[in-house]
């Protein structure tokens, strides 16, 4: 997967917005303003922070070499992953929905209320 079709999917879900909140370089995606992912627009590598189940986070960097603790994050709830890699663009994509779908549990449920009502609207 490269960075326009990371940025189109990360768009095409509902209640997201494409920042940039530290600086010019980190691009950010929100879900109904809570980041899911980050990536450097500035690195060599093209690597994206993704938030994780804790279990499953550990598990995950065990069996793939391309997915290490979240680079300058909390480790146990993100990581970062290359996908400059061999991993399968829709093992990619369940990786991104992982870290969406955490971030939108963990809003208020008036927000979520919010989204799903953006969702139904086609927004």
């Amino acid at each position: 997967m490269n960075i326009e079709e990371f940025q189109s999917y990360c768009l095409s879900k509902k209640g997201v917005e494409e920042t940039f909140p530290f600086d010019e370089y980190t691009l950010a995606y929100k879900v109904m303003g809570k980041i899911f992912a980050l990536t450097g627009l500035d690195s060599s590598v093209f690597t994206v922070n993704l938030k994780c189940d804790p279990d499953r986070a550990i598990e995950l960097r065990e069996e793939y070499e391309e997915i290490h603790p979240g680079y300058h994050m909390a480790k146990a709830h993100w990581n970062t992953i290359d996908f400059t890699g061999s991993l399968p663009d829709r093992f990619l994509m369940e990786l991104i929905d992982h870290s969406y779908d955490l971030v939108v549990k963990s809003l208020p449920k008036k927000v979520q209320m919010e989204l799903e009502t953006l969702g139904r609207l086609g927004v």
